[in-house]
């Protein structure tokens, strides 16, 4: 099994003027440590607009200054938004990055969480699905061929030459986001890479990865002709501690995660400066919802996180994402967190990795048939779904991320 570390870029408030700063440089040092440590992935996000929940606006740059301080670790986009992003400009973008750290990274594509993020730029949250698909086909074609031209629902795009292209041929690995379960299986579907939450425990992790690989072989369906990458990652909160006790102390407020995304799809957007999200969430910590433990997290001594790590493993889970920046997680446990796991557990994970790959290998050629199990018992909601069927409306996209609603088409201009 692998393991990455992921970054929202929280910052629960109060703030001062060295707050931002001072986040973005400890991320870096925490990146810097997990390479010398021996850790395969570090996922950044994309939000917008979310304030106190993820001040991650722009992880092209964050990611290519973490690739000119690391040598091994591969750099993930978990996700970019496709439907906030001009094709072109997630090409030029992420080929770039992938130049700079010799060829590691790793392309997540997502939709977008809320309509606070989506309605700025002119995008109805309903649609967030077919542009995303829409914007699949357009800007994947544009790492393999010189000059690209594509003339879709949401984008409009002349023939032209997309530079630089990604050291990665034909492209940089694959992966959706599955802020819901059941889109496990669709991204199985398009041939790509899970990225989802822990599961409660090993009969939901071993139903998941049995749908997901028996979709992946029966029901695959490309968007356009990309490599498929047949991987499930799920993301976990993390502390690593000498004891549960002292792991549960230093990542008391590691649900500030989801409490802040379920506040902002229920309730937003908000005006900014508004709301102390960190207050609301003190209060609902004190509910019979906040004090409850899900079971899943990978809380603990190294000890816990082992059992519960030996789950995942039996359920073939391909990577374990540890969410150690969250809430107000201090710099020096995150790294004591992050050292102790590499020293205690790690390595043993790591030490049967090859017999992971064996397996997978005889799923992929058929040798090994998975049950079929039911996961209606385990799905769940993380975030809102659109409540509204898509609208269905074209946009010229063009002219950027929102484009010229109306405009006829773009010739050769």
């Amino acid at each position: 099994m692998k393991f990455g570390i992921f970054y929202e870029h929280q910052l629960p408030r109060n703030w001062d003027a060295d707050s931002e700063h001072r986040l973005f440089k400890n991320s870096l040092d925490q990146i810097e440590l997990a390479d010398r440590l021996g850790f395969d992935y570090a996922w950044e996000v994309e939000h917008h607009f979310l304030e106190e929940y993820s001040h991650s606006s722009a992880p092209e740059v964050f990611l290519g200054a973490a690739s000119q301080r690391t040598k091994n670790i591969r750099l993930g986009h978990g996700i970019i938004q496709l439907t906030t992003n001009h094709p072109a400009r997630v090409a030029e973008k992420v080929a770039t990055l992938d130049l700079v750290s010799d060829g590691r990274v790793e392309l997540g594509l997502g939709e977008g969480s809320s309509v606070t993020e989506l309605h700025p730029f002119n995008l109805r949250f309903r649609d967030k699905r077919d542009i995303w698909e829409d914007a699949v086909r357009c800007v994947l074609p544009m790492f393999w061929n010189h000059g690209w031209q594509y003339d879709g629902e949401f984008f409009k795009f002349p023939s032209r030459a997309v530079l630089p292209k990604p050291l990665q041929k034909p492209h940089p690995p694959l992966w959706v986001a599955c802020s819901q379960l059941d889109t496990i299986r669709y991204s199985a579907h398009r041939g790509m890479g899970a990225l989802c939450f822990k599961f409660a425990d090993l009969a939901s992790a071993r139903a998941w990865v049995n749908a997901y690989y028996n979709t992946f072989l029966r029901d695959q369906e490309k968007l356009c002709d990309y490599q498929t990458n047949p991987n499930i990652a799920v993301v976990g909160g993390f502390m690593c501690c000498e004891t549960d006790e002292e792991a549960w102390q230093k990542a008391d407020g590691w649900t500030f995660f989801q409490f802040a995304l379920q506040l902002y799809n229920k309730e937003g957007p908000f005006e900014p400066g508004t709301v102390n999200f960190w207050e609301r969430y003190l209060e609902w910590k004190q509910t019979p919802a906040g004090q409850r433990r899900s079971g899943s997290e990978l809380i603990g001594s190294p000890a816990t996180i082992r059992e519960r790590l030996l789950e995942l493993e039996a359920a073939n889970v391909d990577q374990v994402i540890l969410l150690n920046q969250a809430g107000k997680n201090s710099h020096a446990d995150i790294c004591a967190s992050l050292e102790l796991f590499a020293k205690e557990v790690m390595p043993e994970f790591h030490g049967r990795e090859a017999e992971h790959q064996q397996w997978k290998a005889g799923v992929l050629a058929g040798d090994i048939v998975l049950e079929d199990i039911d996961t209606t018992p385990y799905n769940f909601a993380a975030r809102g779904k659109p409540s509204l069927p898509s609208s269905r409306e074209a946009r010229n996209m063009v002219a950027g991320a929102v484009g010229r609603p109306g405009a006829e088409s773009v010739g050769n201009r």
